[in-house]
């Protein structure tokens, strides 16, 4: 057990022949005596000192798991965010693949009516311009025959009589 500065004050010697000068002795036990408090006072402090070091080492400690912590979830939250925008990415493209392929499906399937209606319509033209030419040509066939004298006649022969 070590000595406490009250030991050492309390200390007495056995007086023998011719022993050391009590004064003195007494002086230097002072000396040791506050040599000693100033020691244990030291002790003490450093003792404290550690003690609230530990306790911010063990609070920054807590800081840094929890801070260790918090970035493995926030790289979790952003590898979930990741994959979601990834799959919403890869349904958006899918999405407007659809949309493109129905839309250039309609396209073709409107050009290919057009196209009919056109050929159609060139047709019934064409029908047309024979049909409009035949009856021209007909009708110019009537205009050139000399049937057309042979009917004026009767008429002028009923026009010379009334006169």
């Amino acid at each position: 057990m070590p000595l406490t500065p009250l030991d050492i004050h309390n200390k007495e010697f056995s007086r023998g022949f011719r022993g050391y000068d009590e004064d003195e002795v007494n002086d230097f036990l002072d000396q040791i005596i506050k040599d000693y408090e100033t020691l244990i006072r030291e002790k003490k402090d450093l003792a404290e000192e550690k003690r609230l070091l530990e306790e911010k080492v063990s609070h920054f400690s807590n800081i840094e798991t929890t801070l260790n912590k918090t970035i493995l979830v926030a790289q979790e939250t952003a590898e979930e965010v990741k994959q979601n925008a990834s799959k919403e990415a890869k349904l958006i493209v899918k999405e407007a693949e659809k949309n493109a392929d129905r839309i250039i499906n309609e396209a073709l399937s409107k050009a290919r009516k057009v196209t009919v209606d056109i050929e159609e319509l060139k047709k019934e033209a064409s029908v047309y311009r024979t049909r409009f030419r035949m009856l021209i040509e007909a009708q110019l066939e009537l205009l050139k025959n000399d049937d057309w004298d042979s009917l004026s006649k009767p008429f002028e022969e009923e026009e010379i009589v009334q006169k």
